[in-house]
């Protein structure tokens, strides 16, 4: 059975559960056609016995009786005969059966209480089943004789053969049918998993496109439907996978390159002077400032997409972080002659980890400020938006992001404008870290944005709750 498989399994399960239930229904009919068959002709045979035995007035049994039990016997489908010797019960009459008496000593004290004695039991001369029923003819207390009536039960036997030839072809349509059928059904379970499994081994080989088709809305077709979103969930995270790795080769891949070059020409002693010698160690240092930078976002968003630094919670002060924030930018935005416009809600607390959202206000302000031209305006606000939640807005008037380009900001490595951001030393990686943190403090992050009008950021985040 273990080498077989599931069709095969399921389909001789079929087969066998068939078999059993023809097997078990013949029987129970046979049984229950015997058992009631039997039961009614005791009934019968008692009833008989009795009526007759009612027309006895006590006494010596009288000739008239002995006229009536025989002109009785005669309309009966039963044996009935009249013993009017009380010894000829202990002897072997009507018939002998292993020359063993036909009632016992049990069987006349039975008699003596007025209760017929019942009989069933194979005869070997006849051949048959026999059931006999003896009833006492009493006279007071007195046995004076007693009516046996007897009946061959091989009636029930040849009606059972009778329904047993008219059962087995029938049942052998029926059971050809069920099985045609089961077979069937069978095959329509077990396709879609033979075809999952098939999808399975090419998908362990790195083929994701092999879907399966849902014809059945039950269990199998929602298994299926199931499978081919795993799929498909699978591919997109291999693709982000390659796609992670084809990125960060390529961000390493540049300040690599630059601090591999410059680094032979001070080796080979290219540089003719003092001045170019640190210009060289200049650039040298600065490349490995960004690789740092890359590799300690790339540790960062690896914690907080597995989780594996929890949040710090506690009410938090949402409005000083920000200002906090502000401050330590306020040398670049007057470096750059940048309007700065503030609206803090100081009343609102957020229930969140403040280094982590200190984190998320700082990559926003970065890069508002950083996308802003000289002469520009940015604009932070913080107000209440629903009972449950605050919103920080801020709004640059930058160069702005094109519309189809909204969706993808926040994934990894991903750049409007790639030679820019990285002449300036952007990562990729500062909005992915953001929205994660939102996402664990159970917030939401929202952008907006044309082109030559600026970007708006929306980040919801939830208060703490005032007890009641």
């Amino acid at each position: 059975m273990k080498r077989l498989r599931l069709g095969q399994k399921v389909w001789l399960s079929i087969g066998a559960a068939i078999f059993v239930t023809l097997a078990f229904s013949f029987l129970l009919l046979n049984y229950f056609y015997r058992t009631v068959y039997v039961k009614e002709v005791e009934r019968m045979l008692i009833a008989e016995g009795t009526s007759l035995a009612h027309d006895y007035r006590g006494g010596t049994v009288t000739e008239a009786y002995r006229r009536q039990i025989e002109w009785y016997d005669e309309k009966s489908t039963a044996t009935i005969l009249l013993i009017d010797n009380p010894r000829e019960l202990s002897a072997c009459w009507p018939f002998p059966v292993y020359y063993d008496a036909l009632v016992s000593g049990r069987d006349r004290e039975t008699l003596l209480h007025g209760k017929p004695v019942i009989k069933t039991g194979y005869e070997k001369r006849f051949d048959r089943r026999v059931m006999a029923v003896v009833v006492p003819l009493l006279d007071e207390k007195r046995l004076e004789g007693a009516i046996y009536l007897y009946m061959p039960l091989a009636d029930v036997q040849e009606a059972t053969k009778r329904a047993a030839a008219a059962f087995w072809p029938f049942a052998a349509l029926f059971a050809a049918a069920l099985l045609f059928v089961g077979k069937r059904m069978v095959r329509q379970m077990t396709e879609p998993l033979q075809a999952m499994e098939k999808a399975a081994g090419r998908m362990a080989k790195g083929d994701y496109g092999a879907a399966i088709s849902v014809r059945t809305d039950d269990e199998i077709g929602r298994l299926a439907q199931a499978f081919n979103q795993m799929a498909d969930a699978i591919a997109k995270e291999d693709e982000r996978k390659r796609e992670f790795l084809a990125n960060v080769s390529h961000e390493l891949r540049t300040p690599l390159s630059y601090i591999k070059g410059y680094s032979e020409a001070l080796l080979s002693g290219l540089a003719r002077t003092k001045e170019e010698e640190q210009s060289h160690l200049r650039l040298i240092h600065r490349e490995t400032e960004r690789m740092e930078r890359l590799v300690r976002d790339l540790l960062d968003l690896a914690q907080l997409e597995g989780q594996s630094v929890p949040l710090e919670r506690a009410p938090v002060a949402f409005a000083q972080v920000i200002e906090d924030v502000m401050d330590m930018y306020r040398p670049i935005i007057t470096q750059k002659r940048l309007t700065l416009t503030c609206d803090l809600d100081y009343e609102l607390i957020v229930d969140g980890d403040a280094d982590r959202l200190e984190q998320v206000v700082r990559n926003l302000l970065d890069n508002a400020i950083r996308y802003t031209p000289e002469g520009g305006a940015v604009t932070v606000r913080l107000s209440r938006f629903s009972d449950t939640e605050g919103e920080l807005v801020i709004r640059d008037t930058g160069k702005g992001i094109p519309k189809d380009q909204l969706p993808l900001l926040g994934q990894r490595f991903f750049r409007v404008d790639r030679a820019r951001t990285r002449k300036e030393g952007g990562t990729g990686l500062g909005l992915a870290i953001v929205k994660q943190i939102v996402a664990l403090h159970g917030g939401a992050i929202q952008f907006d944005s044309d082109l030559g009008q600026g970007t708006t950021v929306s980040v919801r985040l939830p208060l703490v709750q005032e007890e009641e």
